[in-house]
């Protein structure tokens, strides 16, 4: 057995060392490019973290105010400095930031074909197009799916030494047993859990939306209804505020102010946010366009009146499956007082027979 996890550690080492020096300019550059990807989503997450804290700290005045300043801290600019600082060294050609661990997963996606025209490849696919768009989705789904590719690789030969010296060095083998079966089902649960995480980022993203949507649609009724063209609704809507549905929005807009025709950009909007409130909307305002519905006000204060019906009504289940949940752990609560109270008991009529 011993020989046989060894020379199995050894085979994934060497593969996964191969892989490594197989790696191109090409490979480098779209992992410099993922990564500067990544610091531009989490330069924007932190501005908008600052925006909201500052606009929480406004409605706090005097020693509440101070106190909540403690609490909330409102700026992150020397860390969105690191980050832009390392985007620039990235274009400039410095990968010192760029990690290695999933670079022989670039390799193998460049060498065979089928890793990357899968079923998994597709699904990662159509799930990055949501988060990232068109543009960047298809290089955000090659680093996940090299990332996916090597980290069990060398994960599992890191298991597999680490219990074969368990087993060679210890006098017990069940350390060595349970180092091999246990770290490698933690690697492969790792491993699915990066894969699990990208449908948590889309599934987040669309509850956020949905939750949006009301208060969008009933902005974009109100314009309308007072005679304001769509095109400058949707605007003035989409400015108002930084969430998700709005940042969506404006990608629209912008595309609309550089000429896209408007069934195409309407079109790419139901595709990046792929809810079935933003698709009737969406499809509404193309029909409009292509019939000149001059109805669109009454249709869209019907949207919104239907919207914020739908939010009650979800706030009600998300209100009872809150408390089904809390069922658990008041059972047990009640039962560890119930236990409190009978051992003394017990312990009395023990001692008085």
């Amino acid at each position: 057995m011993l020989i046989a996890v060894v020379a199995l550690a050894t085979v994934l080492a060497v593969a996964w060392l191969v892989l490594l020096a197989m790696v191109n300019n090409e490979d480098w550059i779209e992992a410099a490019t993922s990564r500067i990807l990544d610091n531009r989503r989490q330069i924007d997450l932190l501005r908008r973290k600052d925006a909201a804290n500052t606009e929480t700290l406004a409605q706090y005045h005097g020693i509440a105010g101070k106190v909540m300043g403690l609490v909330l801290s409102t700026n992150s600019e020397k860390e969105r400095t690191k980050l832009e600082k390392q985007n620039m060294d990235l274009q400039n050609g410095n990968l010192k930031s760029v990690g290695v661990l999933a670079m022989p997963g670039y390799v193998l996606q460049r060498r065979f074909g089928l890793v990357s025209q899968g079923s998994i490849h597709r699904t990662v696919m159509e799930k990055t197009i949501e988060l990232y768009g068109k543009k960047y989705a298809a290089n955000k789904a090659r680093q996940l799916l090299a990332q996916l590719l090597s980290y069990p690789i060398i994960g599992l030969a890191v298991t597999l030494a680490l219990g074969a010296l368990l087993l060679a060095t210890g006098e017990d083998a069940t350390q060595g047993i349970a180092v091999l079966l246990g770290g490698s089902l933690l690697v492969l649960i790792l491993v699915y859990a990066l894969y699990d995480e990208l449908s948590d980022q889309v599934n987040k993203r669309r509850a956020a939306i949905s939750r949006q949507f009301p208060n969008v649609v009933s902005k974009l009724a109100l314009l309308v209804t007072s005679g304001m063209i769509m095109d400058r609704a949707w605007r003035e809507t989409a400015e108002s505020q930084e969430l998700e549905l709005y940042q969506e929005m404006r990608r629209t807009s912008d595309e609309l102010s550089n000429l896209v025709d408007p069934t195409t950009a309407y079109t790419n909007f139901i595709n990046r946010c792929n809810t079935k409130e933003t698709s009737k909307l969406a499809s509404a305002i193309i029909q409009s366009l292509s019939k000149g519905n001059a109805e669109i006000g009454v249709l869209l204060k019907g949207m919104a009146h239907e919207a914020w019906q739908e939010r009650r009504h979800t706030a009600k289940r998300d209100s009872e499956a809150a408390n089904s949940k809390l069922m658990i752990p008041t059972m047990l609560l009640f039962l560890a007082i119930l236990v409190m109270i009978l051992v003394p008991v017990a312990s009395n009529l023990g001692s008085l027979t």
